[in-house]
């Protein structure tokens, strides 16, 4: 028996080796013996095989079976062709050896199917023959390798949209508020275990933006964020973070992760079932943030609340009344007049001294108590202004017979 080395047609090897007729078919009866045999070696030498589920330690058996089969069909016409190797081996089984296995034991298995094969072919064609078919198990042993490579690189991919595709869908189930049990569900298949710290940003994408590129967003915002998800709606990227340990860090870098145009974040929440608080109010702040051009980037939602009172934003316009009016109302020592002359008379103190008949000293004692009041700094002039519609909102919603 002779080795040919001959460039070849129809996909067969430029290096094709040719076995006779009687080897091939001694190793046809004998294809049994060696089954058993690699079944027996899986079994002795392979520990995860031997705690594998029965109906999975048999679908791998079967698949080795094949091999054997199939190694054998080879040596009578050799080929290259990786989509050959695929269909006779694996046939239907990749997604049944991708749950199963990881790539690293379905190489041990390969593994050791041609240290059988290779110990025992002497035995059952003779040295001679032996010593060809050696070789030429070494060849076929790296197609079904590259192979079983190439099937667990579909499979990756094929769970990398799918799990893009769930989280998508827990997004959406986020902005749409769904019910509690059913957020808390498409949660737990995403693996989002987070219980607070809670926050959702939101701006524009890149339009070039691609799988790669949101892996690599996903993968700097987990730096800084126990859980993250992604999710994109038309020109936006929506982030939703879990388990956030340094919240004013953590939104000013992920902001830089954002596409041109403005880039708001929700309040925080302390739970999954609160977080469509945080979306709606991101949503309703990056629709109204056209109205402050000198926003920063990124703007918390809190911020924008006269833009989104105007915008028609009714959570932001009882937030005004409930953060400052009613406070003011409340209030004694003529804060609420004081302020509302104060911002009538162009921001001026001694004018606002003069029309309460009281000293300036007076009247910034009482703004210093409106901000410690509310939070919001009547000396500022982008806080006045947070104020003054405060004051707007508070009155309209006073007088309303039927208030939203």
């Amino acid at each position: 028996m002779a080795r040919k080395r001959s460039a070849t047609t129809n996909g067969s090897s430029p290096y094709a080796i040719r076995v006779d007729a009687k080897t091939i078919q001694r190793l046809k009866n004998h294809s049994g013996d060696l089954s058993s045999a690699v079944l027996q070696q899986l079994d002795s030498s392979l520990s995860w095989y031997r705690q594998l589920r029965p109906d999975d330690r048999s679908a791998l058996g079967l698949m080795a079976q094949k091999g054997i089969s199939s190694f054998i069909n080879w040596l009578q016409r050799p080929t290259t062709s990786l989509k050959w190797v695929l269909t006779d081996i694996f046939g239907s089984a990749p997604a049944e050896m991708t749950r199963a296995i990881s790539l690293q034991n379905a190489l041990q298995l390969i593994r050791t199917v041609v240290d059988v094969v290779e110990t025992k072919v002497p035995e059952l064609v003779g040295e001679a023959d032996g010593a060809l078919l050696r070789d030429a198990v070494l060849r076929y042993s790296r197609e079904v390798a590259f192979a079983a490579a190439d099937v667990y690189a579909r499979a990756a991919e094929s769970r990398g949209a799918w799990d893009s595709r769930l989280e998508a869908l827990v997004v959406d189930a986020v902005l749409r508020d769904e019910p509690e049990h059913e957020l808390r569900s498409r949660a737990a298949a995403v693996g989002f275990g987070a219980t607070d710290n809670i926050a959702v940003v939101i701006g524009g994408i890149d339009p070039q933006a691609n799988s790669a590129q949101l892996a690599e967003i996903r993968r700097f915002a987990s730096g800084y964020a126990s859980d993250i998800l992604l999710g994109s709606h038309g020109d936006r990227l929506i982030l939703l973070a879990g388990g956030i340990e340094e919240p004013n860090t953590f939104f000013l870098r992920v902001g830089e992760l954002f596409g041109p145009g403005p880039v708001v974040y929700g309040p925080m929440v302390d739970s999954l079932a609160r977080t469509p608080t945080s979306a709606q109010a991101a949503l309703a702040a990056l629709d109204a943030c056209k109205a402050w051009p000198g926003a920063p980037r990124p703007v918390a939602a809190a911020d924008l609340l006269p833009e989104r009172a105007m915008n028609g934003d009714e959570v932001a316009k009882r937030e005004l009344e409930e953060l400052i009016y009613q406070p003011l109302v409340a209030a004694t020592n003529g804060l609420l007049e004081t302020l509302s002359t104060y911002l009538d008379l162009g921001h001026s103190l001694e004018a606002t001294a003069r029309e309460l008949f009281v000293h300036a000293n007076t009247v910034r004692y009482r703004l210093r108590r409106v901000c410690d009041l509310t939070g919001w700094d009547p000396l500022v002039p982008r806080e006045a202004f947070v104020l003054q519609t405060g004051l707007v909102v508070g009155r309209l919603l006073a007088t309303d017979p039927n208030p939203a």
